[in-house]
């Protein structure tokens, strides 16, 4: 059992930088990809961004160029560096913890990230 606690959201201008972290903590199988999910109100859940546990990332065209995660194997968390926010980046961020051997998903609660003037 694998538990997500994710942090750093919050309101930022447009513009701004905002990072977020994410910590996976309990029983941890690799492989396994780590990354990160966005619900804005009203809308579905779209991919943002993923890494591999041997560092292989993706990204949402969206984002690319903008954002970028990136990996600690040794505290097993991810952190999303999110720059030139823009107010459709406004969402719940979640993250998300994919183990391929079982193919079972982990979510986290989210964290909100608020772009706006």
């Amino acid at each position: 059992q694998a538990q997500l606690l994710e942090s750093g959201g919050g309101l930022v201008q447009p513009g701004g930088s905002l990072r977020l972290s994410c910590a996976a903590s309990g029983d941890i199988f690799s492989p396994n990809h780590m990354g990160w999910y966005r619900q804005a109100p009203g809308a579905q859940r779209d991919f943002v961004a993923r890494i591999t546990s041997g560092g292989i990332t993706n990204y949402a065209d969206s984002v690319k160029g903008r954002f970028t995660i990136s990996r600690d194997n040794r505290a097993n968390t991810i952190h999303l560096q999110m720059n030139s926010l823009r107010p459709e980046d406004t969402a719940v961020y979640i993250c998300n913890l994919y183990t391929i051997h079982n193919d079972m998903n982990v979510w986290g609660k989210g964290t909100l990230v608020t772009v706006s003037s």
